[in-house]
C-alpha cells in the first residue's frame, strides 16, 4: 500500500492505495465522489476528466500514487457553496442554459474539459472548441449544444 496525500476540492486528504489503483477508482470508491464517471477504462471517452494541478486530465489513465502532493478538482468542486447558496461555475451554468447535456453521463467530463479549454483560451473559436473536446465522447447530443455551451461559458466568464 502506498500512502497518498493530496488536496481534493479544497480539502486535504491522506489515504492509502495499492500501487495499481487508478485515480478514478480512488476518487469514486474511496472518497465517494461519484460525479467523476467511468465510461471506458481506456482513456477514450473523457467521462473521468478532472483537474490535476490545474490541468484537465483523464483520471482513468493516472495511478492514484501519481497524485501524491497534487491539487485535484472534480466536478463536485466546481460550484461554490451548497444548498440554496450554491453558485454554479460558469461552465456548469452555460451547460444548463444551452442544453449541453442529455443523458448526463459525459457531462462531468465535458464540463471539466471545457473549463480547461477556457482557462487556456478564454475566447475559443468553434474549431478550437471541437479540437479541445477531442477525446471526450457524447453518445447523445451531436455536440452542437456542447459547443454552444462552451461559447456561452466564455461569455459568462468574461462578464464576471
Amino acid at each position: 500500500m502506498n500512502k497518498i496525500e493530496f488536496t481534493i476540492n479544497g480539502k486535504k486528504v491522506a489515504t492509502q492505495a495499492e500501487g495499481r489503483t487508478l485515480l478514478v477508482n480512488l476518487i469514486r470508491d474511496e472518497l465517494k465522489l461519484t460525479g467523476t464517471h467511468v465510461g471506458c477504462d481506456t482513456s477514450q471517452c473523457g467521462c473521468c476528466t478532472i483537474h490535476l494541478d490545474g490541468k484537465a486530465v483523464k483520471s482513468c489513465a493516472i495511478l492514484a500514487a501519481q497524485a501524491d502532493g497534487a491539487n485535484i478538482v472534480t466536478i463536485e468542486g466546481m460550484a461554490k457553496g451548497s444548498g440554496e447558496q450554491m453558485q454554479l461555475h460558469a461552465v456548469q451554468q452555460a451547460f444548463t442554459e444551452c442544453h449541453g447535456l442529455q443523458c448526463g453521463f459525459c457531462t462531468p467530463g465535458m464540463i471539466m474539459t471545457a473549463a480547461g479549454i477556457l482557462k487556456d483560451n478564454p475566447n475559443p473559436t468553434d474549431d478550437e472548441i471541437v479540437k479541445g473536446l477531442e477525446g471526450n465522447l457524447c453518445r447523445c447530443t451531436g455536440y452542437i449544444n456542447i459547443i454552444k455551451s462552451v461559447k456561452r461559458a466564455a461569455e459568462l466568464m468574461k462578464a464576471a
